[in-house]
C-alpha cells in the first residue's frame, strides 16, 4: 500500500486514474441531468395527464435558473405534460421522446402502486433514449426530464443494483446524474435538490 509515502506525482496520477475511471473530466463524456418533474399533485383533480400544480411551477423555475447558470446543450422530455412543462421552464421548445414515459402502473383497491412494467424494459428503452442522447451530445451537457420510476430504474441500473434496490425516490425536480462515453455509464450524483434550497 502506497499510502502518504508514495509521494505528491504517484497520488495526483493515480487520484487522475480514478477520476477517469469514473468519467469525471473525461473528454467526450456526456453529462446527463435526469430531473423529476415538477409536483402536479398538490391540489390535483382527476386528469391523466395532470400540469403542474403552481409549487411545482415554482420548482421548474428555480431549476431552469440553475441550469441556464451552468449550461446546457439540450432538453429532451417526457410527453407527459407536467414533463413537458418542467422542461419547457429551460426550454420552450424541449425534444419529446416517448421513452422517457413513466413506468407503467395500476392502483390497487388499498392505494398501493402495482407496476405492470418490468424493470428490464424499462432500462431496455431508456438505455436506447441515453444511448441516442449521448452519440447526438458528446461532451456536453443534456437535460432529461422524465419521472421517479424512470430514474430509479434506470439510475440502479447504471449501479448495477438489482431492481428495486436504490432507497430513493427522487424528489420533484431533483436531478440525479450520469455520465455516458460510449457504452460505458458512471452515476454522478442523486436526487440533487440545491436549486430548492
Amino acid at each position: 500500500m502506497l499510502g502518504m509515502q508514495a509521494g505528491a506525482e504517484r497520488l495526483t496520477t493515480a487520484m487522475k486514474s480514478l477520476l477517469a475511471a469514473f468519467l469525471i473530466g473525461v473528454e467526450g463524456t456526456t453529462e446527463i441531468w435526469f430531473v423529476r418533474h415538477g409536483d402536479c399533485y398538490e391540489g390535483m383533480i382527476d386528469d391523466p395527464d395532470p400540469a403542474l400544480s403552481p409549487t411545482g411551477r415554482r420548482q421548474a423555475e428555480l431549476l431552469a435558473a440553475r441550469v441556464h447558470r451552468l449550461g446546457h446543450a439540450a432538453v429532451y422530455t417526457s410527453p407527459a405534460r407536467r414533463a413537458v412543462e418542467t422542461a419547457s421552464a429551460i426550454d420552450p421548445e424541449p425534444r419529446v421522446d416517448e421513452r422517457l414515459m413513466e413506468v407503467t402502473f395500476e392502483v390497487t383497491n388499498d392505494d398501493q402502486f402495482v407496476f405492470t412494467e418490468t424493470p428490464a424494459d424499462v432500462v431496455a428503452r431508456v438505455g436506447a433514449a441515453v444511448a441516442e442522447i449521448t452519440a447526438a451530445h458528446p461532451g456536453e451537457r443534456v437535460i432529461v426530464v422524465c419521472h421517479a420510476g424512470v430514474i430509479l430504474n434506470y439510475v440502479a441500473d447504471v449501479l448495477q443494483l438489482e431492481p428495486g434496490g436504490l432507497r430513493l425516490l427522487p424528489y420533484y425536480t431533483s436531478v440525479s446524474v450520469v455520465r455516458a462515453l460510449g457504452d460505458r455509464r458512471m452515476a454522478g450524483s442523486l436526487g440533487d435538490t440545491a436549486h430548492l434550497e
